[in-house]
């Protein structure tokens, strides 16, 4: 079967997306998406995404992490698939799409930043110091000093399969506030087994804990090791967090075909 792939990357967090419109990929097995994911015998990617048509949205997202596993919400991966539908002519001011965790709103501005609307996060829950919170996917956040030169493989490694976490797994990001409404986020994800260059579900999660209004509107900047985000959100309670968006680029890396 030959395969016609498109790579595109949000700050660094990259990925393998495929026009499945017309269900041609709907048969991938996950020893196949693990290859496509490859990056010594495949193309190469953080994780996979089929475009999917769906009634009453203008398409589906379907994600897949580096393993092959189907895998629960990618913030970086939404606001690439939202760059890809258009790019292949799906042309909206506004978009609706439905993912695993559900329906999401975007846009994308005239200087390419994709914005994209966020669950609402209803729970942050302390563990050890640290906070735990789930954003379309499960995040720890642990704040630190010096984080250029943390270990963040092993340490993130240590507490994704930590007992209490390693049935289920869970992305850890290690954060470090650097001005009133910045911060730096280095994350090990779930499913990838490694540090990612970005997570966008991640970045929401660190932003979200790194508040700097106590009540009502926030915007943090998020530094990345592939770029520079930022999360736009309302904080309507000590645990009530609304309106959440993630804004950043998307880029196409460059197309062609593989054989299966």
């Amino acid at each position: 079967m030959i395969i016609d792939f498109y790579k595109y990357q949000g700050t660094g967090n990259d990925f393998v997306v495929l026009d499945n419109r017309n269900e041609q990929y709907n048969g991938l097995t996950t020893k196949q998406i693990h290859f496509l994911c490859d990056r010594r015998f495949g193309i190469g990617a953080d994780g996979l995404m089929l475009l999917n048509l769906q009634q009453g949205y203008d398409f589906e997202m379907k994600y897949y992490n580096a393993d092959g596993n189907e895998g629960s919400m990618c913030g970086n991966g939404g606001r690439c698939l939202v760059k890809f539908a258009f790019d292949k002519g799906i042309h909206k001011d506004k978009y609706f799409f439905i993912a695993t965790d559900g329906a999401h709103e975007a846009s994308i501005d005239d200087k390419g930043i994709v914005k994209l609307k966020m669950k609402d996060v209803f729970e942050v829950d302390d563990w050890r110091g640290d906070s735990i919170l789930n954003t379309g996917s499960p995040h720890y956040i642990k704040r630190v000093t010096n984080l250029d030169a943390l270990d963040v493989f092993n340490k993130g490694r240590e507490i994704r399969y930590n007992d209490t976490f390693k049935k289920e797994g869970i992305n850890v990001n290690f954060v470090e506030p650097k001005t009133i409404d910045e911060i730096f986020v280095r994350t090990y994800e779930r499913g990838v087994e490694d540090e990612t260059y970005s997570c966008g579900t991640g970045v929401t999660a660190a932003a979200l804990v790194n508040y700097h209004n106590e009540l009502g509107f926030n915007n943090v900047t998020v530094f990345t090791k592939g770029g520079k985000l930022s999360v736009e959100y309302e904080k309507n309670g000590p645990q009530l967090y609304t309106n959440i968006w993630l804004c950043g680029p998307a880029v196409k890396v460059f197309g062609g075909s593989i054989s299966l």
